[in-house]
């Protein structure tokens, strides 16, 4: 096992090796061509493609961007990422369909030793970070290392997500903290007694149990 299959299964593995220092070496060269243009060069859509591999048709990444291999970015059909984001993606970054991220969004993969000792030499673990489907994730926000993110969630501006955050959820602040809950339509679920909500813009219900919710019609 390499240094990057290391770091793609979230083992201690050593940035100084000489192959990830060229996957970084690759990734700069890429970004340098893609800061330097407006993206709306047709140019663009192809530094795009050999930075991110798969990368969607329908999908969007406004410059300037930052990451550090782009290979470990997984974008869904019609993601939006708006400029000055930094994805990290030592560990992989997967992005749902129709997500939006605002700009200044920070996505960290990498996680360094807590022994300082450690900490001395070029070496870090990498926690992969999923976001789902239709979620709107607010500018300057900080996902960290490992957080998984569920469908059609709204994450405030600002906000610093360290753990896990379940699906339909409201949240926000540093660390960030669940304050309710919104359904497709973004309104603000309101479950009673019998931990039922009903939207009103859809009569759908939702079902609240413990943290998690499902719509049930």
């Amino acid at each position: 096992m390499d240094e990057v299959d290391k770091m793609r299964s979230s083992q201690l593995a050593n940035t100084a090796s000489p192959e990830i220092q060229e996957r970084f070496k690759r990734a700069k060269k890429l970004l340098l061509k893609l800061n330097a243009m407006s993206g709306y060069e047709e140019e663009c859509r192809s530094v795009l493609e050999e930075l991110i591999p798969g990368i969607p048709a329908s999908a969007t990444i406004c410059p300037p961007f930052c990451c550090d291999h782009g290979d470990g970015i997984r974008l869904g059909e019609h993601v939006f990422i708006n400029s000055n984001c930094t994805f990290l993606d030592g560990g992989y970054i997967t992005v749902g369909a129709y997500t939006l991220i605002g700009p200044c969004v920070q996505i960290y993969t990498p996680q360094h030793p807590f022994d300082y000792l450690e900490r001395r030499v070029e070496q870090e673990y990498a926690y992969p970070v999923t976001i789902g489907e239709d979620c709107w994730i607010g500018g300057g926000a900080v996902i960290c290392p490992g957080v998984t993110i569920g469908d059609r969630c709204i994450i405030g501006a600002g906000s610093v997500v360290t753990k896990d955050i379940p699906p339909y959820a409201l949240v926000v602040g540093n660390p960030s903290r669940r304050i309710g809950w919104v359904s497709e339509y973004g309104h603000r679920l309101s479950f009673n007694e019998k931990g039922i909500a009903t939207c009103p813009e859809s009569n759908q219900q939702y079902q609240l149990r413990g943290d998690v919710v499902t719509r049930i019609s």
